[in-house]
């Protein structure tokens, strides 16, 4: 118990002192996944021991799960349709054919690099090593030097496609021998994971927008209960597909996106039915007012996660490596990324700094991070060598993405004035109906 509750006050020390100097960091290459991180790896066992995933899995594994599910939600949530429509051809470039091209060649890089792995344990980790993470770079997709049509891509993207990579995981994952998803067989997981789990999702997250939506137009919620009511939408999502055997995360991730479009539906459709000059009760940035409380605590969940990383995860790893992990982990940050990013951008017009800029900023974090924890929570054989090699590529993203994103923001944002300046009209500018909400 003793152990429990120095580790409960290490947690708390480290998210209170990087509270009061988080302005002062912004304004630096120092991430706050670096610094939760680095004092991750300090208070467990590589440091204090106070945190270790023998005796505390229960906490860590439900800790991880929650940040995953209401960043998944949150994300979701906030996507519009127009944000795929203004320029639209790079999100869905990036995510219908780089995604997949991106699993695939993680997948075979690990064939002759990780001997020893069955067949669809590397496509697994093809598969958790996929999903990128724009928190780890911020400052690459929020610098308005950048082009917006590129920050809006890459932000697209990475709310996206961890959604996007679960069907593939919960798929792989079936297919490994010995898990628990494994002995339902891949059609059983199919129906459950995917049919169902989506199925609920649409109809929570639909059925509970409407419901918040028709709230406020009666004056029957206040705005902090609306928000409090976000998270009881993610909390029933995920937790009545996981009752089912289903997938908690797709369900979260369905019922996301058909809350954020039941609100605006609403909203839309209340502004246009209110009289000349009258503000409706709520305008389609209804959206944005409801996802405060669920948005700020799914990054504080975020960033503790990532000291549950470097605690239980990073540590140990860096105890054990040997040359195939970290030439693996580098290639996966580099070609597996920047190849299927090339290939997926193939005659878009964009100008090769663009297509090298985006191909580098695909850093590896969150999803990755819960998704290797999941397979210590299924017992996969092969879960030592994934492990590490899911550690130590997650580590070197955080550290390379989070101390390259200022310093390449502003070189690629100098580049893009110059070329305006010597062709007014770029593939990379927008149309003309202005950037993304």
């Amino acid at each position: 118990m003793s152990g429990s509750v120095w580790a409960g006050a290490a947690v708390a020390a480290v998210t209170a002192g990087y509270a009061l100097f988080s302005r002062r960091l912004a304004t630096t290459v120092v991430s706050a996944p670096m610094v939760f991180t680095g004092c991750g790896i300090a208070i467990g066992p590589a440091g204090l021991d106070l945190l270790d995933l023998k005796h505390d899995s229960g906490p860590v594994l439900t800790l991880v799960e929650a940040a995953l599910t209401l960043v998944l939600f949150t994300d979701a949530m906030s996507v519009r349709r127009r944000d795929l429509r203004l320029g639209g051809f790079l999100p869905g470039r990036l995510l219908g054919i780089g995604l997949p091209l991106t699993i695939g060649a993680g997948w075979l890089l690990a064939w002759p690099l990780l001997p020893g792995l069955t067949l669809w344990e590397l496509a697994l980790l093809g598969a958790v090593l996929a999903p990128t993470d724009a928190a780890l770079g911020k400052t690459a997709v929020s610098d308005r030097r950048v082009p917006p049509l590129v920050r809006g891509g890459l932000n697209v993207e990475s709310g996206l496609n961890d959604g996007m990579a679960l069907p593939f995981f919960v798929l792989f994952l079936a297919a490994v021998p010995g898990t628990t998803a494994s002995e339902e067989g891949a059609s059983g997981v199919f129906w459950r994971a995917l049919v169902l789990s989506t199925a609920w999702g649409l109809a929570v997250g639909g059925l509970g927008g409407w419901l918040s939506r028709a709230s406020r137009a009666r004056g029957w919620i206040s705005g902090d209960w609306r928000q409090t009511f976000v998270l009881a939408v993610a909390a029933g999502a995920y937790s009545v597909a996981v009752a089912f055997d289903g997938s908690g995360f797709i369900s979260a991730r369905v019922a996301g996106f058909a809350f954020g479009v039941a609100l605006r539906r609403n909203g839309a459709a209340e502004a246009h039915e209110a009289a000349p000059g009258e503000a409706p009760d709520a305008a389609p940035d209804a959206v944005d007012d409801s996802a405060g409380l669920a948005g700020h605590l799914a990054d504080l969940l975020a960033s503790l996660s990532f000291l549950v990383f470097g605690a239980v995860l990073l540590g140990p790893t860096l105890d054990d490596l040997d040359w195939r992990i970290i030439v693996y982990a580098v290639l996966s940050l580099t070609v597996v990324r920047m190849l299927p990013v090339a290939l997926s951008l193939t005659r878009s017009g964009l100008a090769l700094p663009t297509v090298a800029y985006i191909g580098w900023f695909g850093p590896r974090g969150l999803a990755s991070v819960v998704f290797g924890l999941l397979l210590v929570e299924e017992h996969v054989p092969g879960l030592q060598l994934l492990g590490r090699v899911i550690a130590l590529t997650v580590a070197l993203s955080i550290l390379l993405h989070g101390m390259s994103a200022v310093v390449l923001a502003k070189r690629y944002g100098a580049w893009y004035l110059k070329a305006t300046a010597l062709r007014p009209r770029l593939r990379e500018d927008l149309p003309d109906d202005g950037p993304p909400a």
